[in-house]
């Protein structure tokens, strides 16, 4: 089993970092317990300071190794070995630190050894003598940017031969940073240099946005003070300038992406900039610095309150010259708290490595163990792998903005926004968003809007609709987005953020309607252990179904867990396990339990149901062997089945907070086309969860 993978640089600042990040989301998608380790890390942690690659993967993948032991030595430790000759005492520690990390991990990612000053050969044998002793093959990260077609791939040509002759195994080389009017030219030089002859080799065009800094980088590397704007901290600077002149010169060079850099009693540039930001017309500025240790008067302070948190405000005590040197030289980095670029930084990954063909390469053998990040990975890539076109009604909401923004950055649908056009082009431009690809409507200004009011009343007009009701309807943002799936003019519907359950589905039983073999809409919970997925069916629609409900809820329910990777095994739940007990539920769900069993017989054969079964029966298999031995579900359970909504909801939310799982859901099933709903409590990776979700649903109703 290829178990573990070193990342070396060819020199500093290749981008390693964005590159280690994807092979991370890589390979938490594949296996169960992946572990980081850096031989060596170049921090002073007498000052506080952290590793930033430990902490973003840390903090991204929720990694459940300390800090201090994914990193073997400091730099300034590892020279003071190496300065009294005790080399060989420091490669033994750094593989002793491996191997016991070693012993708790399924895959090791490493991140080689990168010396700011050092010379090419000597960061070169660190990084051959490091992976030698763990034994890891290698994938080289070389730097694309600022290099000359026929120097880069001598020097990739080079590290591979180096690489080669002290005995590594290189699996992959990616090229980052590269120009994009490059790539077909490196392509042709390496076929015919026949560097890529034995190995995989992808080319990575630069990104401006991943090299640039955010405000919040520049703010924390200066210790400047933040005054305003905490929530877009994250904005990128592509460039500065320095406010020294009259504004409507000042105004003439703004561009988009520019920090404004002013002493802080300039009060004339901070309103005109703020103003700018305003203005539809003029360049999105990422943040305005104020220099000299000066601040707005309290009078100007009210007037830049009225603004909001439009763009951040930082305070520095060093003058404008000396603040405009040190911006200069500051180098970006992919910071935890910084989740746009990291979402940017998998998009490109993604976008320019065949991640199948590298996973076949580096991993041979993957667990059965599903994990809440695997099983959340898994439905990305499968929303992904056949784009389906989903409608969000919510699109003036922050949350839902921001879903949209991950959710068109990683390429996973496309999207249709509705609201008001100008209200949601100006949060988009408040947050500092990028949707130039989703697609905005105003229902009642939409060119079909007429066109859906008559098919609306056409449907309707038996249950005592007028033409007039049906416009007033039809500018709902449900019924609207409702309508454009049944027009087939979108492939999915999720609403919720700002709406009840009955606001959001209500649309879809009057038009939509349910499948031929289904008579009702239930809904499925997905239920993310740290080891496995259930389903929980049905918690959040059908307070007390019949028997011949519940048995339609239960295949209906196998069908949406096989279709989300889970191996349906079902467990009809009650009070009793098998003939034991007696009473009204526990008969319906024995009733229910073999209408299901002989419906499956022609439409699922070979699905296992069993039931009536107690929960503790269905997932643990000592007590299972006690109640039920000759079950073949009991103790194996994938599929709950609850006798009626007050059980479902409270089991599930009691697991939830006790057990601390990932709730994927409500997924809504029975519909002929996908709608749905999300808690108004819900978080942004639970929006794009859930839209992934409805792609995945869409698609299958097109299978």
């Amino acid at each position: 089993m290829a178990n573990k993978l070193y990342v070396a640089g060819t020199e500093p600042r290749t981008g390693k970092s964005a590159i280690i990040l994807g092979l991370m989301e890589l390979l938490k998608r594949n296996v169960k317990k992946v572990a980081f380790f850096r031989p060596l890390i170049d921090v002073d942690h007498s000052r506080g300071e952290r590793d930033n690659t430990i902490m973003l993967l840390k903090s991204q993948y929720h990694l459940s190794y300390d800090y201090e032991e994914m990193y073997a030595f400091t730099i300034a430790e590892a020279g003071q070995l190496i300065a009294m000759g005790r080399t060989e005492e420091l490669h033994e520690a750094i593989l002793a630190k491996y191997d016991k990390l070693a012993a708790t991990a399924d895959f090791i990612l490493c991140e080689g050894v990168e010396l700011e000053g050092a010379t090419a050969s000597f960061d070169f044998d660190l990084n051959v003598e490091i992976s030698n002793n763990l034994g890891c093959p290698v994938m080289l990260v070389a730097r694309g940017k600022m290099k000359t077609i026929p120097g880069l791939v001598r020097s990739i040509k080079r590290y591979h031969d180096s690489f080669t002759k002290r005995g590594c195994d290189l699996v992959a080389t990616v090229i980052n940073r590269v120009h994009p009017d490059s790539v077909s030219a490196i392509e042709k030089r390496l076929a015919d240099e026949k560097i890529a002859k034995n190995q995989l080799v992808y080319i990575i065009p630069n990104n401006e946005n991943l090299g640039n800094p955010s405000v919040g980088e520049i703010a924390r590397l200066l210790n400047a003070e933040l005054l305003y704007g905490e929530e877009n901290l994250t904005r990128h600077v592509r460039s500065f300038t320095i406010a020294a002149m009259q504004l409507r010169n000042l105004l003439a060079r703004i561009e988009y992406g520019t920090l404004i850099i002013t002493p802080g009693d300039r009060s004339d540039v901070i309103l005109s900039c703020l103003a700018a930001v305003q203005s539809m017309s003029m360049p999105n500025i990422s943040g305005i610095m104020l220099t000299g240790g000066l601040i707005p008067e309290e009078p100007v302070q009210k007037v830049i309150e009225g603004f909001g948190d439009s763009v951040p405000i930082i305070s520095v005590h060093e003058n404008t010259f000396q603040v405009a040197i040190r911006v200069e030289n500051i180098h970006a980095a992919i910071t935890p708290d910084n989740n746009r670029k990291i979402i940017q930084a998998l998009a490109v990954f993604e976008r320019h490595v065949d991640v199948d063909e590298l996973s076949e390469k580096i991993i041979k053998t993957t667990t059965t163990t599903v994990t809440p990040k695997m099983f959340e990975s898994q439905i990305l890539q499968r929303a992904k792998a056949d784009k389906q076109h989903i409608v969000l009604p919510e699109g003036e909401t922050d949350r839902v903005l921001k879903a949209a923004e991950i959710l068109l950055r990683r390429d996973v649908v496309d999207l249709t926004l509705l609201g008001r056009k100008e209200r949601i082009q100006k949060r988009i431009s408040v947050l500092g968003l990028h949707l130039e690809s989703a697609q905005i409507i105003d229902p009642i200004k939409a060119p079909r809007f007429n066109e859906y009011v008559e098919t609306y009343y056409e449907l309707r007009k038996d249950k005592g609709i007028t033409r007039s009701v049906a416009r007033d309807i039809m500018a709902d943002l449900n019924f609207f987005g409702t309508m454009m799936i049944y027009k087939g003019h979108a492939d999915g519907m999720v609403s919720g953020a700002n709406h009840t359950t009955a606001d959001t589905i209500r649309p879809a039983f009057q038009f939509i309607k349910t499948k031929d073999d289904c008579s009702i809409v239930s809904s499925v919970l997905l239920m993310c252990f740290h080891d496995r997925v259930l389903a929980y069916g049905d918690c959040a629609v059908n307070p007390d179904p019949t028997a011949e409900q519940l048995a339609e809820i239960a295949l209906s329910s196998a069908k949406t867990a096989e279709l989300f990777g889970i191996n349906p095994r079902v467990a009809m739940l009650s009070y009793s396990s098998g003939r034991s007990g007696k009473g009204q539920q526990v008969e319906k769900v024995r009733k229910a339990t073999e209408i299901a069993q002989e419906k499956a017989q022609g439409i699922y054969p070979g699905l296992e149901i069993e039931g009536p079964i107690q929960y503790d029966a269905a997932v643990d298999k000592e007590v299972a062997h006690t109640k039920m031995p000759e079950s073949k579900v009991a103790g194996k359970a994938t599929v709950f089945i609850f006798p009626d909504l007050n059980t479902g909801n409270n089991t599930y939310k009691a697991v939830q907070r006790s057990a601390g799982v990932v709730v994927v859901g409500p997924i809504l099933q029975g519909l002929k086309k996908p709608v749905n709903d999300l808690s108004r409590g819900c978080l942004v990776p639970d929006i794009v969860n859930t839209v992934a979700i409805t792609a995945v649903q869409a698609q299958a109703n097109k299978g």
